[in-house]
């Protein structure tokens, strides 16, 4: 049950100070909300009752829940840590009431069993609330400033230099939310398909806390990153002319789940391991089809398409899938042939359902590898990234005494050999491709930058082994030369009579 302290109230009529206000965690509405289209702070500070704070103690102020206003909890106030989930001590209409009120119709036991089933994150989380513990995660909010950067990236957001790291620290931690939230406001599908606010704020966030913020590589980082290039090339004149509505909410919801709740693992080190998901899946696609699933899951929690007629949500859901399914690595030469064998016979019409949707897999596909096609800054800093995880696979494989996956052992590869060989083999058949059926700008600029970030690692690679080689023969050189000053040594010692011949020898052997 929460408990909100009651201060005394001002009257009315008395303005809070704005120094007040700007304070972080001051009110419910954080200063990022125009950044959302929500109401400004300061608007809503001079509706009479919706604050109450005392004089006797300005730095602190306690909003009262009126029932319109989300409020949030100052308990456990951390001011500048960053996570993967900042709002979850918001009191959501809906979330509000199913967590002070267990009995309500819409959490049932089995509903919410299906949930601690789909995120073992989300799992700990209801864990912490249903035992009483008191939450760790704190509500951050943004300064002007920042928010004001934030605001300025998101106005160039096509732009296929789109810096995601930078636009993380300017959201403070919430670039997935914030960039897949603006492109669906962008292209006016909130008021197009009727999405409740509230619940479509509530699913971004779930989404965003079940991307596993420990993993180097698959996190919310990534999911932001491929939900900017989805939209980059979803702006390309083919398909800006030719895509619908749904195809568009479809391909943002796909890029911002494609891997949900992903641990950090590949599909053969959880066969290997006999996990769950690899008996559950049977094998195949078992990432894919947990992200898939794991979507799906809280599209139904959160109930934003339960306005919709079912038969449309059932499609939606099943749509989604279809395209999540199609960013699994292993069934890349089965897409390729297909996409190839349909630019050869030039047979691809937009105007058809199926292949607007088979063009969509393609750049979902596109938009989960294209790191080598972003500038060398970008690409360098993510083929680090996907590198660590990989070897940390790597090591858990060595301590369980499993065998060790190809690329996966940090003794024997580089980051340099590894993207190399992912550009050569998978990246560049896939994006030539691309360029077949989309010759624009944009293609020619991801060729050039793979082109180049390719010269680049051959170039670090020839460098590192440039100085391994000089390390080597400097050792054998610094061998040789001490062995040269031994004998010279010896043989004066000899020479004057102090060191007995058996000892010259030794300094020959030593040569």
């Amino acid at each position: 049950m929460e408990v909100c302290y009651q201060l005394p109230v001002l009257p009315l009529d008395r303005p809070v100070p704005k120094h007040v206000l700007s304070r972080r965690g001051a009110i419910s509405f954080s200063s990022s909300s125009s950044l959302f289209g929500a109401p400004d702070p300061r608007q809503l500070s001079q509706m009479k009752a919706f604050l109450a704070f005392t004089c006797a103690n300005i730095d602190s102020v306690c909003p009262k829940y009126t029932g319109d206003v989300r409020v949030r909890s100052q308990v456990g106030f951390e001011p500048e840590r960053r996570i993967s989930h900042p709002y979850l001590n918001i009191d959501f209409r809906t979330l509000h009431t199913r967590l002070d009120y267990g009995s309500t119709s819409e959490s049932t036991a089995p509903e919410r069993r299906v949930h601690r089933l789909l995120s073992f994150q989300r799992y700990l989380h209801s864990s912490r609330l249903l035992r009483g513990v008191p939450q760790q995660i704190p509500l951050h909010l943004l300064d002007e400033d920042y928010t004001g950067q934030a605001r300025c990236m998101l106005e160039k957001v096509g732009n296929w230099n789109f810096d995601i790291f930078l636009f993380d620290r300017l959201t403070n931690g919430n670039s997935l939310i914030s960039l897949t939230f603006h492109l669906l406001n962008q292209y006016g599908l909130v008021e197009l398909f009727q999405l409740d606010m509230v619940k479509l704020w509530r699913f971004l966030v779930m989404v965003q806390e079940d991307y596993h913020s420990d993993n180097p590589y698959h996190n919310a980082i990534h999911a932001a990153d491929v939900t900017q290039a989805m939209y980059c090339y979803m702006q390309e004149p083919m398909l800006a002319k030719s895509l619908t509505s749904c195809d568009i909410i479809l391909g943002i919801l796909a890029a911002a789940t494609h891997d949900l709740d992903h641990p950090g693992v590949n599909q053969p080190f959880l066969i290997k391991t006999d996990h769950y998901l690899a008996t559950l899946y049977r094998n195949t696609s078992v990432l894919e089809n947990h992200h898939w699933k794991s979507a799906v899951g809280l599209l139904r929690e959160t109930r934003l398409f339960s306005h919709l007629p079912a038969e449309d949500s059932l499609n939606m859901e099943r749509e989604l899938g279809s395209l999540i399914l199609a960013t699994d690595i292993s069934r890349q030469n089965d897409y390729l042939s297909r996409f190839r064998r349909h630019l050869d016979q030039e047979n691809l019409c937009l105007s058809n359902a199926s292949h607007r949707h088979f063009i969509l897999q393609m750049a979902l596909k596109c938009a989960d590898i294209c790191n080598p096609c972003r500038p060398w800054e970008l690409s360098k800093r993510w083929s680090e990234k996907v590198t660590e995880e990989f070897f940390q696979q790597g090591d858990i494989e060595k301590k369980h005494k499993l065998e060790v996956s190809p690329l996966y052992d940090r003794e024997i590869n580089t980051v340099g050999n590894i993207q190399i060989g992912f550009m050569t083999y998978v990246a560049e058949p896939l994006f030539a491709e691309w360029t077949r059926f989309s010759d624009t700008r944009l293609s020619q600029t991801m060729l050039g930058y793979m082109g180049l970030n390719k010269a680049s690692w051959s170039g670090l690679q020839q460098e590192q082994a440039s100085v391994s080689k000089e390390a080597e023969l400097g050792s054998a050189g610094a061998d040789t030369d001490g062995g040269a000053a031994a004998r010279r040594d010896s043989v004066g010692a000899t020479a004057a009579g102090g060191t007995s011949s058996k000892e010259i020898p030794q300094g020959s052997k030593e040569s």
